[in-house]
């Protein structure tokens, strides 16, 4: 019984990791068909921003607070994934929409691009350049409308954006002097380290559970439950849905399907972020870190059905239980009278990379007989 248990919480901890990685997807793939192949590359940005607020944290000044910075590298890898998603759909995606394989081609080359631009240019001018495009991005928003005049829009947009270019070359000139780490290439991984507070583990039943891993499971179920809220709840989550299902009717309505678009993929981005953080505190964070993840979140929205949030939650929780038990090993343990073929068999994929490749076999092979996944699209969304 107790191998059973632990078996269930690692699964459940691999499976968070994949469910909150995957829910972003779930959004964009899902909501908007985009395939978006460097959703890894956003996860990885997310990665980098925890390392970065957990340096900064280390100053002085706010070294007193530095147990709790992994709460505000939560909002800060959300924010910073949602900046560079929206860019990229303002600036690629959304020249592409109806495309597949454009998309595809496009965001694969995007991937490309930020893994060489975190190995190329130091964190402190990344940090830099993403503060000058959220001041420019935000700063506008900020302003009523009433005191821009159609003349002078132009010029009041230019000065704002020439404040966020010498607020962020300053930022970056601060962070590469104070921090000396980040004022260096990331070309090699890097590690973050987990606050006291999550260090250790709490024993139930026999049971050592990890603090780390029980806190990525929270972030996971908060993530899960404000996407399914704001979805269903509140208007623009609404509105959403109204032009996944039918784009040409809600557009007729009022409903501004740009707007939407940008909002979905900034939030589907921000979600990868979250995801950048719980990898961090996983392991060393590099340039490819992305890559890890970006097969088995595809293949967590296309085994829970496109676009199902229930789906992508059973499918994560079942691969990751899955790979624990193949993986690790336990199977032969909690089933010591299996047959010997079978046993030769779960040996010979008893570790976790092996593993993964007998659960997307075994995935490959359901969807061949149950292609639309657990829980198909129905009704006019799919006619759309």
């Amino acid at each position: 019984m107790q191998l059973i248990l632990e078996s269930l919480f690692n699964g459940l901890a691999i499976g968070s990791v994949l469910l909150i990685a995957a829910l972003g997807l779930a959004i964009v793939f899902g909501l908007m068909g985009v395939i978006n192949l460097a959703h890894g590359e956003l996860m990885m940005l997310g990665a980098y921003s925890t390392y970065v607020t957990q340096l900064i944290f280390k100053l002085p000044a706010l070294k007193p607070f530095y147990n709790s910075y992994i709460i505000v590298s939560l909002l800060v890898a959300f924010l910073v994934s949602s900046i560079v998603g929206i860019l990229l759909e303002k600036s690629i995606i959304r020249r592409l929409y109806g495309n597949p394989l454009e998309t595809l081609l496009a965001t694969w080359g995007v991937s490309l691009i930020l893994q060489q631009f975190v190995r190329s240019v130091p964190l402190a001018y990344g940090s830099g350049f993403i503060i000058t495009v959220f001041t420019g991005l935000i700063v506008p928003l900020i302003i009523p409308e009433h005191l821009i005049s159609n003349k002078s829009k132009r010029y009041i947009k230019s000065g704002i954006w020439s404040i966020s270019v010498l607020i962020g070359i300053l930022t970056a000139n601060y962070l590469s002097t104070t921090i000396s780490k980040l004022g260096r290439a990331s070309a090699r991984n890097v590690d973050v380290t987990a606050p006291a507070w999550m260090r250790g583990g709490i024993d139930i039943l026999g049971i050592t559970f990890p603090v780390t891993r029980l806190v990525i499971i929270v972030i996971t179920i908060i993530a899960v439950i404000s996407v399914t809220v704001f979805l269903n709840r509140s208007v623009w989550g609404m509105r959403i849905r109204a032009v996944t299902q039918n784009r040409s009717m809600s557009e007729c309505l009022g409903i501004s399907s740009e707007k939407v678009d940008i909002l979905t993929f900034g939030i589907g981005s921000g979600l990868a972020g979250i995801a950048g953080v719980a990898v961090s505190l996983l392991g060393s964070v590099g340039p490819n870190v992305g890559s890890s993840y970006i097969v088995g979140c595809f293949m967590v929205v296309v085994l829970g059905g496109v676009g199902n949030l229930l789906g992508t939650i059973i499918a994560s929780f079942s691969i990751g239980i899955m790979t624990d038990l193949i993986g690790a090993g336990r199977l032969l343990t909690i089933w010591p009278e299996m047959p010997s073929s079978l046993a030769s068999t779960v040996n010979f994929f008893a570790t976790t990379s092996m593993a993964r490749v007998l659960i997307f076999a075994l995935i490959v092979a359901f969807l061949q007989f149950r292609p639309a996944g657990l829980f198909p699209q129905k009704g006019r969304m799919v006619e759309g």
